[in-house]
């Protein structure tokens, strides 16, 4: 599977059916040789809360099943996941 595979697809919370958006980015984990997380923006309403600027970052542990044309994740609470700013914007 490659990179631009997973930014075609949607990224769906199951536990509330929310659409999360697509994939931008991956995070590796390159001395065991594995995806470590999934990289979402977090421009949608459900993390307006957040503004511009920020990502979502979902551990590779909290996808349950990657389909032809969505990437299903399980987020219970805000503790599973994390918001990153973007590199650049602090001066």
């Amino acid at each position: 599977m490659k990179i631009s595979d997973f930014q075609s697809k949607d990224v769906i919370n199951i536990v509330d059916g929310k659409r999360l958006g697509h994939v931008s980015d991956l995070e590796l984990d390159l001395r065991q040789g594995r995806i470590d997380s999934i990289v979402v923006p977090a421009y949608t309403r459900f993390f307006g809360m957040m503004g511009g600027g920020a990502d979502v970052v979902i551990p590779w542990r909290n996808i349950v099943k990657i389909g032809a044309d969505v990437v299903l994740v399980r987020l219970d609470d805000s503790k599973t996941y994390r918001y990153e700013e973007e590199e650049g914007e602090h001066h």
